[in-house]
């Protein structure tokens, strides 16, 4: 359980880190924004249509009489907002990644360098790795659909509908959001989608503790444009933690810890395990190595 804490951890990192590098901070809202005018033109579109679909949608209960008509095309509409919202969160850090794709690379690699001294590159072509960002988007919002149309037709089960479903809608929106967002520092390395959904599996209550937050924090408008450079900093150094990776403080001393020499083996930055048994995806990584042991960090597990 301490990993949602450390999840948590690295969000907060992730903000500390754009906020004491202002030029970063500015220059990675200009993709948010474009992103958000998009969305706010979607949805108000749907405001005003929503009435209209659910309609269309249930021509039996046109004869029907009051409340029931009312009821039922009331709850849909709530539902349709719902699934609206619940894919806006996914897609939005999707589409923002897709546009900004250049900013956001660039931001990566500055928190590499400052916590690691280099920055790896995939070697591959601005087009490539627009391709490659956008065939995994789509991978995941096929996910997430599948998941929004369960949860939607869950959504009628009296009491659980209310309580339960939105619950496990932000757990999965939390989680495939922190896979778009570690995206982008582990497509530099070569960590391909299925690799990178292990990693995450693996550390499930880590990828929790940091997309279920700022699941929350999206919802409220145009706060996800000032959160993403932070964000996209803070699954910098989460990826890192993932793949094993010890910051340049760490590595000049040998374990991390000012050179106590008291050890344990396996630690990312974040001072968690990566490796106390063997994992397949963790072994198909170039970036994986055995380290010194250390003294746990300030979000150890």
């Amino acid at each position: 359980m301490r990993d949602i804490g450390a999840g948590f951890g690295y969000l907060l990192q992730g903000q500390k880190w754009v906020f004491g590098h202002g030029r970063w901070f500015g220059f990675g809202l200009l993709p948010g924004l474009v992103t958000f005018v998009l969305y706010a033109g979607a949805f108000v579109g749907l405001f005003y249509g929503a009435d209209d679909l659910t309609a269309w949608a249930t021509p039996f209960a046109d004869d029907w009489g009051s409340p029931w008509q009312g009821l039922l095309r009331g709850t849909l509409t709530f539902l349709v907002f719902g699934l609206g919202l619940f894919l806006a969160v996914i897609t939005f850090t999707a589409v923002t990644l897709l546009i900004g794709q250049p900013f956001y690379e660039s931001l990566s690699e500055a928190v590499d360098r400052a916590e690691g001294g280099e920055a790896p590159e995939s070697g591959r072509p601005l087009w490539q790795e627009l391709w490659v960002s956008a065939r995994d988007s789509l991978r995941v919002l096929v996910r997430v659909a599948l998941y929004g149309v369960l949860l939607f037709a869950a959504g009628f089960i009296p009491v659980v509908g209310q309580t339960v479903v939105p619950a496990l809608g932000f757990c999965v929106s939390g989680f495939f959001l922190t896979e778009e967002l570690t995206a982008v520092a582990l497509q530099r390395r070569d960590v391909d989608f299925k690799e990178r959904l292990g990693l995450l599996r693996g550390r499930r209550t880590l990828a929790l503790g940091f997309g279920v937050p700022l699941t929350l924090f999206f919802l409220v408008p145009f706060i996800a444009v000032l959160l993403m450079p932070g964000a996209v900093a803070g699954a910098t150094l989460m990826a890192r933690d993932l793949v094993g990776e010890t910051s340049a403080d760490e590595d000049e001393d040998g374990n991390g810890n000012g050179g106590s020499g008291e050890s344990r083996p396996g630690t990312g930055a974040g001072g968690h395990p990566v490796q106390p048994q063997p994992n397949p995806y963790q072994q198909a990584n170039p970036y994986q190595h055995q380290q010194p042991y250390r003294q746990p960090g300030p979000y150890s597990s």
